[in-house]
């Protein structure tokens, strides 16, 4: 198999946004590739800026990066990799773990947006990624109570997902579960099944 899997941008039925038909969901991390604080920062940054509703701003998030602070305590990253699931062992090599959060709040209308903040936080921080040469891939497979718990989390606040950031590695280089799902293709049902008065 070569370094990199082909084909995976995205095959759209018009042209889009570069990084938009570039981001996809790697597995293959590279261990050995640190992840600049200012890249990081910029991440944050694009999340933070991601459409809200009634400027509430209700995402919050956990970050860990690998090799800080990994005798600390508080090591984060450490903690959250604990946390995630069986499935989810190729995101110990990814250069940081993000535990995104929505703060619930108060009422029902709070609680349904806040998701759908979340949602485009996690997207606006996927596409910067892009941008800089980075992958991410957002995970649901993670012990929700245990992130609440390890974090001290208001009960307000509900964890949603981990995402990993890091470096592509090179996928001659990882298990081969990892570089058979990276290899599989990419696929989107038709704008006809989706837009439903198209």
């Amino acid at each position: 198999m070569p370094a990199v899997p082909a084909g995976r941008s995205a095959d759209t039925s018009v042209p889009i946004h570069g990084p938009i038909a570039a981001r996809w969901s790697p597995r293959a991390f590279d261990p050995a590739a640190e992840l600049p604080d200012s890249d990081l920062r910029a991440l944050l940054e694009a999340a933070r800026w991601a459409a809200t509703w009634g400027r509430r701003q209700p995402v919050r998030f956990v970050v860990g990066r690998r090799g800080v602070d990994v005798d600390d305590a508080d090591d984060a990253f450490g903690t959250l990799s604990g946390l995630l699931k069986g499935g989810n062992h190729y995101a110990h090599a990814a250069g940081a773990l993000i535990l995104l959060c929505a703060d619930e709040g108060p009422d029902e209308n709070t609680a349904r947006y806040s998701g759908v903040d979340a949602g485009a936080a996690m997207a606006n921080l996927s596409i910067e990624a892009v941008s800089r040469g980075l992958i991410t891939h957002p995970m649901a497979g993670f012990d929700v109570r245990g992130a609440s718990e390890a974090f001290d989390l208001p009960d307000e606040l509900r964890p949603l997902m981990v995402i990993a950031v890091g470096t592509l590695g090179d996928h001659s280089q990882v298990a081969p579960e990892v570089a058979d799902r990276d290899r599989a293709p990419r696929e989107r049902l038709p704008l006809s099944e989706v837009v439903l008065n198209w």
